[in-house]
């Protein structure tokens, strides 16, 4: 069985989507829901959860705002249940895109002894660089068919992410890398490790649809935390650069190699992979 392991926080408007996009991928879907004190999301994340029959909450936990440590504790504590199976770590904002269909993959995988596939961030965009409203119940790569690098450049956010792995492997803050063996798999640690896939024959295209017209308001909160734990200083540097641009990505600027992709792969990953595994 192949599982996926999410954890819902602040935005529940893509959650729809991810659920849609998942479903023909996955086995089961074990949702993790993740409340604030002042926020309860639980019944508004049971509805849209409700329609997917291969989705289930599987835990719940209320903490702080924006605490990004304790994400990755629930996605750990999710996994955790069943150490020996093969999972799926994607944020609800993450839509993987695989080199070769998934079960292939974790058959080559389990034939060569890798315990884990990573890959990286290609950020989605609407039209012309802007940052749409996201529409219900319509296909989310039209609704953001341009996709690039520009997170990166403008806030140095780490675009590594772990992908695919055995229930065992811990996961580090972030999800962007495990922990083997007491060792942080970390730049050349991670991509030569002997329990991680090659990235030359594995790697995950993550389309990151976090670039929504409410995604202002929320990196502007995360910023305002003012804590570690919530990376506010990242959030901070991308909220200054996306102000200045008054919201909108400047699609020529060669640093962010914005493509129009729509529904196709991205045709830069080659390039953009040995970007992401230098840094």
């Amino acid at each position: 069985m192949i599982r996926l392991a999410t954890v819902v926080g602040s935005r529940t408007n893509i959650l729809w989507h991810f659920l849609t996009y998942y479903s023909d991928i996955v086995d089961e879907i074990c949702v993790g829901v993740y409340d604030w004190e002042d926020k309860e999301l639980s019944k508004e994340v049971e509805k849209i959860v409700e329609e997917f029959p291969k989705a289930k909450i599987v835990l719940r936990r209320i903490a702080e705002k924006y605490n990004w440590e304790t994400v990755t504790r629930m996605y750990n504590e999710i996994k955790n249940q069943h150490p020996e199976d093969w999972w799926i770590i994607a944020d609800d904002d993450e839509f993987h895109e695989y080199p070769e269909p998934l079960e292939y993959i974790i058959k080559d995988c389990e034939e060569y002894g890798w315990d884990l596939i990573r890959g990286g961030f290609v950020d989605r965009i609407g039209p012309d660089g802007t940052f749409p409203e996201l529409q219900p119940e319509e296909d989310i790569f039209k609704q953001f068919p341009l996709a690039g690098f520009f997170r990166y450049p403008l806030s140095g956010a780490c675009p590594n992410k772990v992908c695919i792995l055995k229930g065992y492997v811990e996961l580090t803050s972030g999800q962007h890398y495990a922990k083997i063996d007491g060792h942080t798999t970390w730049k050349w640690q991670g991509w030569n490790h002997p329990l991680i896939a090659p990235y030359k024959k594995y790697s995950v295209i993550v389309n990151h649809f976090k670039w929504d017209a409410t995604c202002g308001e929320r990196i502007r909160a995360v910023a305002n935390t003012n804590r570690e734990n919530a990376y506010s200083e990242e959030y901070r540097k991308m909220y200054r650069e996306l102000a200045k641009s008054r919201f909108k990505i400047d699609i020529t600027d060669p640093r962010f190699m914005i493509e129009e992709v729509g529904a196709s792969s991205y045709k830069n990953w080659d390039k953009l992979i040995n970007i992401i595994i230098s840094i």
